[in-house]
């Protein structure tokens, strides 16, 4: 038996960042990336967000891409999302994300940053804050 504990912060926005995720509907959605990931073997440890972003701190398996899984986990929650009418005129995710390693010792740090994130935005702005890490991890952006 192979044993894998890979743990990335991962991070997308709404398409061109509109705030469509109100507290109530981010609640429900979040909700339902978390039991659609176990449906796919996919562990989400910590899911939260804002009113036009997501944060997931997700344990991958050895057989698992990240591409692969962020694409079931955006994919299929805009799709369920708008199937339900939850927001109108729908969910869309744009094709690009962040995804970051968390080392073992970093875990707690990122969960608490996660769970805090409505306090977080009172203070900086999801896109202020998308490229700091970008800056932070060196990846180019315009």
């Amino acid at each position: 038996m192979s044993y894998v504990k890979i743990m990335v912060h991962s991070v997308w926005g709404t398409k061109n960042r509109k705030p469509v995720l109100d507290k109530e509907r981010r609640d429900i959605i979040l909700d339902h990336i978390r039991q659609n990931a176990r449906t796919k073997d996919i562990y989400i440890d910590t899911i939260g967000g804002y009113i036009d972003h997501v944060h997931c701190l997700i344990s991958f398996g050895a057989e698992q891409s990240i591409a692969k899984v962020i694409q079931l986990l955006k994919g299929e929650s805009s799709f369920w999302t708008n199937r339900q009418g939850l927001i109108k005129p729908k969910l869309e995710w744009p094709d690009d994300y962040l995804v970051e390693s968390v080392s073992k010792e970093s875990v707690q740090r990122v969960r608490d940053y996660i769970n805090q994130q409505e306090e977080h935005h009172k203070k900086i702005s999801f896109n202020e804050e998308y490229e700091k890490l970008l800056k932070e991890w060196n990846f180019k952006f315009g």
